[in-house]
C-alpha cells in the first residue's frame, strides 16, 4: 500500500477510536498531521489566553525539520498504537 493511502486510512481510523485520546495524544496527532500535510509550522505563535492555540503551535513546532513522509509514517504508527490501546 502506498504511503499516502496508508496515511489517509490512518486519518480515517483516528476518528474511529473506541475511547477519546488524552490531551497529550490529541496534540501529538495534531502535530504529526500538520507536519505531514503542511510541513514546518508557519506564522506567529498565539499569545494571550489562547492556551489551546499555544499548545497546538508548540506541539507542531517541536516537529520542525521532520520530513513530511516521516511524519506520515509516525502518524500511522501512532494511530495503530492508539487502536491497540483502546
Amino acid at each position: 500500500m502506498e504511503l499516502q493511502e496508508s496515511f489517509d486510512k490512518a486519518v480515517s481510523h483516528s476518528r474511529e477510536l473506541a475511547e477519546r485520546p488524552s490531551n497529550e495524544e490529541l496534540l501529538k496527532l495534531y502535530a504529526l498531521y500538520k507536519q505531514a500535510t503542511e510541513g514546518d509550522v508557519t506564522g506567529d505563535r498565539p499569545g494571550g489566553f489562547d492556551f489551546k492555540g499555544i499548545a497546538k503551535y508548540d506541539a507542531w513546532a517541536m516537529l520542525k525539520g521532520t520530513p513530511k513522509d516521516e511524519a506520515k509514517k509516525e502518524y500511522i504508527l501512532f494511530v495503530e498504537s492508539l487502536h491497540q490501546k483502546s
